[in-house]
C-alpha cells in the first residue's frame, strides 16, 4: 500500500462525501479509491467509514485521523512549497473556475504576463458563472463575487467592482432618460440578470445619502451570463446594472450612456475561495497574488 495515497484518498472521500465524487475529483476508478480506504483501515486496524447505499460518514476514529493526516499532508506540502519557492519554480497543472466577465476583462487579457513568469504552470480555465464544485470538479480555487455562502470554505477577498447603471443612446432616445430608481419600475425596460443558481432575475439596488432602495423589475429579457447580458444593453435592449470594468471603455466611447449617476451600487466583493484541508501548492499561491493584484489595476 502507498500509504501517502490512501491518506490524500480517504482525505478526498471526507472531504466529496462520496467515494464516487472522491473518484472523479482525483481521476481514479473508484473501484481504486475504495480499495486503498480499505487498505488503509486495515493497516491501521480501525474503521475510518460508515459507508451505506445513498452516503459516506465518518467514524469517530475517521474523523480523528483525519483531521491528523490533513495536518500532516499540509506539513509535507509546505515542506515542498518551500523549496519550489526558494528556487522560484511553481510547477504543475493549476485548476482555476471564474464567471465569464471577469475571465474576458480582468484574466485571460494579462494571462500571457503570468505564463511568460511562471512557464511551469499549465492553467484550466473554466469559465461559466454557474457555480462548481471544488471537490468533486477537482477545482483548485474559484473567484466568484458576492457574499460567501459556503462557511466550510476558505475566502480571501481580492478586490471590489462598482456597478453602474446604464444604456445605450439609441435605447435613451426612444424610452427617455430614468429621473429616479423607481422610473425602472414602469415605462422602462430593464434587461435583468438571472442568477445561474436559482434562474430568479436578481433586483438592481441603489443608495444615496443613506437611503437604500432594492428595485424588482418584470422584465422582458433576462439574461444568465454576463457577457451576454452586458451585450444586451449595447443592442439597445435596455437599461442593465453592471460592472464599472465590463462598461467604463464603452460609456468613454459613447456607445453606452450612465443613467442614475447620483444613486450608487454597493461595491460588489470578490474573493478565492478554495477548500481548507485541501494544501495549498506554491502554483495557487502565486496565482492568488498575482490575481489580487489584477484586481486592483485597470482592466486592460
Amino acid at each position: 500500500m502507498d500509504q501517502l495515497l490512501a491518506m490524500r484518498t480517504f482525505a478526498r472521500v471526507v472531504e466529496a462525501g462520496t467515494f464516487t465524487k472522491a473518484a472523479d475529483s482525483l481521476q481514479m476508478p473508484k473501484a481504486t479509491v475504495t480499495k486503498l480506504v480499505q487498505s488503509l483501515e486495515t493497516h491501521l486496524g480501525v474503521k475510518l467509514l460508515q459507508r451505506t447505499t445513498r452516503r459516506v460518514t465518518v467514524t469517530p476514529d475517521g474523523a480523528a485521523y483525519y483531521d491528523k493526516a490533513t495536518r500532516f499532508i499540509k506539513d509535507l506540502g509546505d515542506i515542498d512549497a518551500s523549496f519550489g519557492a526558494a528556487h522560484g519554480t511553481p510547477r504543475g497543472h493549476l485548476r482555476v473556475d471564474t464567471g465569464s466577465s471577469v475571465a474576458t476583462r480582468i484574466i485571460v487579457p494579462a494571462l500571457p504576463e503570468f505564463m511568460a513568469k511562471y512557464p511551469g504552470i499549465q492553467l484550466d480555465l473554466g469559465v461559466s458563472d454557474r457555480p462548481v464544485d471544488l471537490i468533486s470538479d477537482n477545482v483548485d480555487c474559484v473567484i466568484r463575487g458576492g457574499a460567501i455562502t459556503d462557511q466550510s470554505m476558505v475566502a480571501r477577498q481580492i478586490g471590489k467592482a462598482a456597478f453602474v447603471t446604464c444604456a445605450s443612446p439609441d435605447y435613451l432616445k426612444r424610452h427617455g432618460v430614468p429621473k429616479h430608481p423607481h422610473d425602472l419600475e414602469s415605462g422602462h425596460l430593464v434587461v435583468s440578470y438571472l442568477s445561474a443558481r436559482t434562474g430568479r432575475a436578481l433586483p438592481v439596488h441603489f443608495t444615496k445619502n443613506g437611503e437604500r432602495l432594492e428595485i424588482s423589475t418584470r422584465h422582458a429579457v433576462g439574461i444568465n451570463e454576463s457577457n451576454a447580458h452586458f451585450e444586451a444593453a449595447l443592442a439597445g435592449l435596455g437599461i442593465i446594472q453592471t460592472f464599472d470594468y465590463l462598461a467604463d471603455p464603452y460609456i468613454a466611447s459613447g456607445a453606452l450612456v450612465p443613467v442614475l449617476k447620483n444613486w450608487q451600487s454597493p461595491p460588489y466583493p470578490f474573493y478565492v475561495v478554495y477548500p481548507p484541508n485541501r494544501h495549498m501548492s506554491n502554483r495557487l499561491r502565486v496565482f492568488i497574488d498575482w490575481i489580487a493584484e489584477r484586481f486592483s489595476l485597470p482592466p486592460q
